[in-house]
Parts: C-alpha cells; structure tokens; sequence
C-alpha cells in the first residue's frame, strides 16, 4: 500500500524592517514539502499584504519527514505587515550555531540582489525552495527562468562542478551564468523531473554521464569520498554524489550538483538503482554495465555494483552526519536518524 504523503499547515513568526511583529494563526498550504516555500510565500503575501521571504524552519507539530504537520517557520516581511492578522509571540533567536546566511534577515535579499547584477529580471523573484541544504529562488528574465542556488559551505563548488561535466558534454547539465563561492545562476534544464523512471530516459542519460565519467578519469579535482573501494578495473572519478532520478530532467539534462566528490563510478549507480524501484533495476544494470564496457573493455562493472551497494550506503551515512555536524538544530529534523538508517542498510546488505 502506497503512504499518502499528509497535509501541511503553517505558522508563521514574522520580522519586517521595524523588528519582529508577532505570529499568524494556523494556515493551511497546497503542499506538504517543508523545504518548498513557494506557496508558504503566496498565503502570506495574501494574509499580510507584503512580499515575505521564508528564512528558516524552527518546529514541526506532526507530519512526517519532510511532509505534513504543522510547520513553524521565522518569516521575514518586505514592508509593513497588515498587523491585525498577527498576535503576540515570542521573537525567535537572533543567532544560532551553524545558521547559514540565507536564514538571517536580510540573507533572501542579499542573494537576489547579487543575481541582479548579472541578469535583467522581468518579474518579481521567487523564492521556491529553503532549508538547511540550499536555498532556491526561481528568476523571470526575457529569455526564461533563471534559477538561483545558494548551498552551505560544506557542499562542493556546483558551478565548478558543472563546468567540468560541461566541457565533455555540455547537454548534461544547465549552463552556468554566473557563479560565486557558495552560490550559482543556471539556466532552466527542460523538462519535469524523472522519479518514474523509464528505460528510454535510462538509455538517455546513462551512457552519456558515463562517457563524462571516462572523460574526466584521473587525478581528484575536488574532494573524494571516504569510503573506498575496489576498482574492478574502473577508474575513480567525478561522482554527482546523489544521481536519484528525482535529479534527471526529462529534457537529458541533470541538475543538483553539490554533492559531487571524486570516488568510484558505482556509487552514483547505486543510487539511482536504489531510488529506480525494481521495475528499472535490470536495465539500469545493464545499460550502465554495457556503457562502462564500452570505454573500459577489461573492467568488471557487475562485480562492481555487489560491492558499491555497501559502500554507497556508507557514503550515505557519512554524508548524512556532516549534515547533521553542520546545520542549525531546528533544521536537524530533516536528517536526524539518517545515518543510523543508512548503517542498518549496510547490515541487512551484508546479510
């Protein structure tokens, strides 16, 4: 049985240039993702009067990570708030350990205001998405949206990043328009998402991203995972670090590249093949296996994915605790028990 994923309502503590103004009453939104803020911005926007950034998630009553409940968020109002609609609170603490500069006042603003002195907007900006691992505002400009990402220092250098994959296969990734340590402007990769993943988009991307993988074999030219492994005759190299097919677009394009490091070629495998559901296992196997072949002859891309099911649950679990090393702690809701999870993976994998 398929769990439906619950509804979301939200409270919102709210800050305008005058200070802190007090809270809304409970409201309801069209979705349940507590990192997608789009529609927390348009109730307000239509409850207060003023354009609102969210700055950062502080509590949640029920639901189930990252959906549903009753999310509590701290707000910050572009002018002056229809007051009557909000009542006494506490005001949320202005410093925390691990905040990262898009969850202070003034941190939306700033972002945008750097995107605008590379681009011409035709529109307001649009924050979509904020939370401990990226912010994301969605730009109009006369030539199509233009997305902007902000990502903790933790993460990798996403415009690098694409860069490297662009100048073997300049298809597979949007194009960088300008990017700055710890922030990016992309280009709209076409296309929805693929979590329903097809063979004939397995047959797309793979090869492709495979080819890149071949292309840029060799010394690391960021950091690599910590988790290592067997070759099996295939050569470490740039890994996309969380290749689910929520990040491929329909279009051939792959998006999210922060959490890129230099590691074995399997890991980015088994983790679509973990995410691909047993419809599309054989054939991801099997195309990719064909696909390393092709540019490694003598390699043993097969033997190779047994032993990277283990190692990629590790890399998980490493991953997941510098998450949770690193974040401000009402964020730490999303990741908590992350680790542990991944570690009992590996347990029932050794089995």
């Amino acid at each position: 049985m398929q769990w439906e994923r619950p509804d979301r309502s939200i409270i919102a503590l709210v800050s305008c240039p005058g200070g802190f103004t007090g809270r809304t009453p409970v409201l309801p939104v069209e979705t349940p993702n507590w990192n997608h803020v789009e529609p927390v911005n348009a109730v307000l926007e239509d409850l207060l009067g003023v354009p609102t950034s969210v700055l950062r998630l502080l509590s949640v009553d029920g639901g189930r990570v990252p959906f549903g409940g009753v999310v509590t968020y701290h707000v910050e109002a572009h002018g002056e708030p229809d007051r009557p609609h909000l009542t006494p609170a506490p005001e949320p603490a202005p410093e925390a350990e691990h905040r990262l500069p898009w969850a202070r006042l003034g941190g939306p603003a700033e972002l945008v205001r750097w995107a605008d002195g590379v681009i011409t907007r035709t529109g307001p900006a649009v924050q979509v998405r904020t939370w401990n691992l990226s912010s994301v505002h969605r730009l109009p400009t006369a030539d199509g949206p233009v997305w902007l990402k902000a990502v903790p220092p933790f993460f990798a250098d996403e415009g690098a990043v694409i860069r490297m994959v662009a100048a073997h296969d300049p298809t597979l990734v949007p194009e960088v328009i300008a990017s700055a340590p710890g922030r990016v402007l992309l280009s709209q990769a076409e296309g929805g998402n693929c979590r329903h993943l097809t063979p004939e988009m397995v047959e797309r991307v793979v090869p492709r991203w495979v080819a890149v993988q071949h292309a840029l074999a060799g010394e690391p030219r960021l950091s690599s995972s910590v988790v290592p492994m067997p070759s099996f005759g295939l050569p470490d190299t740039l890994t996309h670090g969380d290749f689910h097919p929520g990040n491929w677009r329909t279009g051939g394009a792959v998006i999210d590249w922060s959490d890129a490091v230099w590691g074995h070629p399997a890991l980015d495998a088994c983790r679509a093949v973990e995410h691909g559901g047993p419809a599309i296992r054989d054939h991801f196997r099997k195309v990719w296996s064909e696909a390393w072949l092709a540019h490694r002859p003598d390699s043993r891309p097969l033997e190779a994915l047994e032993v990277a099911a283990r190692a990629s649950r590790l890399h998980n679990a490493v991953k997941y605790q510098v998450f949770l090393d690193n974040i401000e702690a009402s964020e730490r809701v999303y990741h908590e028990g992350d680790p542990q999870a991944e570690l009992r993976a590996v347990r029932e994998l050794a089995r």
